[in-house]
């Protein structure tokens, strides 16, 4: 029986080995020349498998056994790679397409919990008051430790108008929180766009899906006949946008900057992880060649002053863009320190439909700064009053087994004073009178909505729009 049990262990490692070989792992091969196969490590593998097989209370799959190793494998890189069996790969490109069904968070896994990285604008769990940082560590009965992050996600998504109970611990709060949601068909609006004023154009992308660049391009469009001539200022507002697609963020990059200028690198270990991404139709465009909708735009876009804002939920794709026009000088970057997710996930299809998501590299802003763990630094930092984001923000940095930044050490929320121009807090109104104690409550529970950003109350798009008039915007130096 036993040696019966270790010619079974011995092809599931020819499985594994043969996963590793349809990776191409023969090219990094022929790179860095790892040397021979960890032998021990195999046996050890081997032996835990033959084990489980033999002698675990229960009966279990080879499959299930081989899927579990496979994701264990990944998971234990880094928070961002993972094995996507069928279900999650297809809800993978569904996603990207900007509709699905679900609650409307992105997350990430702490703890053995799943933490909230940001969620998403005009969803349920945005609606009722999930906030970026919250700890979940139940889903209806079921504790989320022990979960993987794949199979936290498949319980939260499910078929619309059904409820589901999140258990949340929220830094600040004596008590968890809970939050029953009705799950619905998540149809994402990733660009919105209005006149504030006349010349001035506000332009929010919550999301950079498969249409996002087109979408904003049109907006564009329809804001300049709106103005009845040429656009004095326009605000770029990437605030709580988790990112998305690279070709998206190189297209919303290459509408406010010089063709062919660099909008971001690439750095890994292969050859096809180096990647210098440039303002140009080739870098953006998708499938079949399709008309240029940038080449399309009046060439004053690229010239009107223009600021982008930003916050600890602002990344990836976002972080790229804001990074690209900082560096170029294109425009002023508004709010605080972005989320810092400055790595590259390739996604390697296997066979039976199923994929893993691996992190292939890291994300350079033209001027070589990396982004991982650190994040864009505001050239002005701005931070919402009506808000407690400074304390209780996550960050890329924050995640456990995190990749780190390879370009020096990484920063913490506040930005370095040779980086960053002073802190705009809000004058005092001898008028203003204390928030209600019952408000606050009502506000943490999530009782009240989240204020809607792009709103006449929004005190960093009303910052920016001092700004952009050339306004004295109130400043008042960090740390006094």
């Amino acid at each position: 029986m036993k040696s019966r049990w270790q010619q079974i262990a011995l092809i599931a490692v020819g499985a594994v080995l043969g996963v590793m070989i349809s990776l191409n792992f023969s090219a990094v091969a022929q790179r860095d020349n790892p040397g021979p196969l960890p032998v021990e490590e195999l046996r050890a593998f081997t032996e835990v498998f033959g084990r489980v097989k033999s002698d675990y209370v229960e009966p279990v799959e080879d499959k299930k056994l081989i899927n579990e190793a496979i994701n264990g494998m990944l998971s234990g890189l880094d928070p961002h790679s993972s094995y996507l069996d069928a279900e999650a790969f297809k809800e993978l490109q569904v996603g990207t397409q900007g509709e699905f069904g679900g609650l409307g968070i992105e997350v990430g896994m702490e703890d053995g919990f799943v933490k909230v990285i940001s969620p998403i604008e005009d969803t349920p769990a945005y609606n009722a008051g999930i906030k970026s940082g919250d700890l979940i560590i139940k889903l209806d009965d079921s504790s989320v430790k022990g979960m993987s992050l794949n199979e936290a996600v498949k319980r939260m998504r499910g078929k619309p108008n059904t409820a589901i109970t999140l258990t949340v611990v929220r830094k600040g709060e004596a008590k968890p929180l809970t939050f029953t949601l009705n799950r619905a068909v998540i149809k994402i609006q990733s660009v919105k766009a209005k006149l504030i004023e006349p010349g001035f154009g506000y332009f929010r992308v919550t999301q950079f899906q498969e249409h996002t660049a087109e979408n904003l391009a049109r907006a564009i469009e329809k804001i300049l006949k709106e103005s009845n001539g040429p656009l004095r200022g326009l605000v770029l507002d990437l605030r709580n946008d988790p990112g998305g697609l690279l070709n998206g963020a190189v297209a919303v990059s290459a509408m406010f900057l010089p063709q062919n200028a660099l909008v971001v690198y690439t750095d890994g270990r292969t050859e096809d992880s180096k990647m210098k991404l440039t303002a140009s139709p080739e870098n953006y465009l998708r499938g079949s060649l399709r008309e240029d909708y940038v080449k399309k735009l009046p060439p004053e876009i690229k010239t009107v002053p223009m600021v982008v804002l930003v916050n600890g939920g602002s990344a990836s794709a976002s972080e790229i863009v804001a990074g690209a026009l900082q560096d170029h000088k294109r425009a002023i970057v508004l709010g605080t320190q972005t989320f810092g997710k400055g790595s590259v996930q390739t996604i390697l299809p296997l066979g039976n439909n199923t994929a893993i998501k691996l992190t292939t590299a890291r994300y350079f802003t033209p001027n070589g700064r990396s982004i991982q763990a650190k994040g864009i630094t505001p050239d002005i930092i701005s931070e919402d009053p009506s808000t407690s984001e400074g304390s209780a923000r996550l960050r890329e940095a924050d995640l456990e087994r995190h990749l780190s930044n390879d370009k020096g050490k990484e920063s913490g929320p506040k930005a370095e004073p040779s980086q960053a121009k002073p802190e705009v807090k809000p004058e005092p109104k001898p008028d203003s009178k204390p928030k209600k104690d019952e408000d606050k409550e009502k506000e943490k529970s999530g009782e009240v909505p989240p204020k809607e950003l792009g709103s006449k109350d929004d005190f960093q798009l009303n910052q920016a729009l001092n700004l952009l008039k050339g306004l004295q915007v109130l400043q008042k130096r960090q740390g006094t």
